[in-house]
């Protein structure tokens, strides 16, 4: 049986965005098609145009935008954001504030639950966004999948990298500056192929469970 597999993410300068790629093309190489969307924006156009981030914004928002409800059609989410002090960006905690609904009818229950982040320091709360995230999707019970140390990428001691065993991750510099390196975006691309794998061999039988 086939997998639908859902790359849900919130990006504001891209660095997020270029991650997600990754994962999509890690989903597609593992045979499954990956479906892309955005969170809603919370923010008004005024600041994000002096945040400096417009130019990006005008195409990531020609990405379709997710309901809670939509989640629900996934076989497996990889959700993606931004760290903000440690945790989640407020326009995904948002978006994940408004699940309740799909959480009172266990709609996420057995589904694949997965997450890759960006921080703009190498310690800037990479490790605790994905953790933090994972409290959510085990709320709505979902099975959550990270980055193996299979993926020998994220022991590599020969330059400044993101990924961890919770997920890839990128390191985006104080400014915005560095955009995401080979081996970052290597981690993502072995994620995405990895949460597709699971994926896969679980696609419709979350219902043998809960009947």
């Amino acid at each position: 049986m086939s997998a639908r597999v859902f790359i849900v993410y919130y990006s504001l300068y891209g660095h997020v965005h270029a991650m997600a790629q990754a994962v999509a093309e890690g989903v597609r190489d593992a045979g499954l098609e990956a479906e892309l969307f955005r969170v809603p924006e919370t923010l008004p156009d005024e600041v994000i145009e002096k945040m400096g981030a417009k130019s990006f914004q005008k195409e990531f928002q020609k990405l379709p935008v997710i309901t809670p409800d939509e989640l629900a059609k996934a076989d497996a989410i990889i959700f993606g954001t931004p760290t903000r002090f440690g945790n989640m960006s407020s326009q995904m905690r948002s978006f994940l504030d408004a699940t309740g609904g799909i959480w009172s009818r266990g709609a996420l229950a057995g589904k694949v639950g997965s997450v890759f982040t960006s921080s703009g320091t190498q310690h800037g709360g990479q490790e605790s966004t994905i953790l933090s995230m994972h409290i959510t999707l085990l709320h709505h019970g979902m099975i959550i999948a990270g980055l193996p140390y299979t993926f020998a990428g994220q022991t590599t001691m020969d330059e400044i990298t993101g990924c961890s065993p919770y997920g890839a991750s990128t390191i985006a510099g104080g400014s915005g500056e560095r955009f995401p390196s080979a081996n970052e975006l290597a981690g993502a691309r072995y994620q995405g192929r990895y949460v597709a794998w699971i994926a896969r061999q679980l696609a419709g039988k979350q219902n043998e469970f809960l009947s």
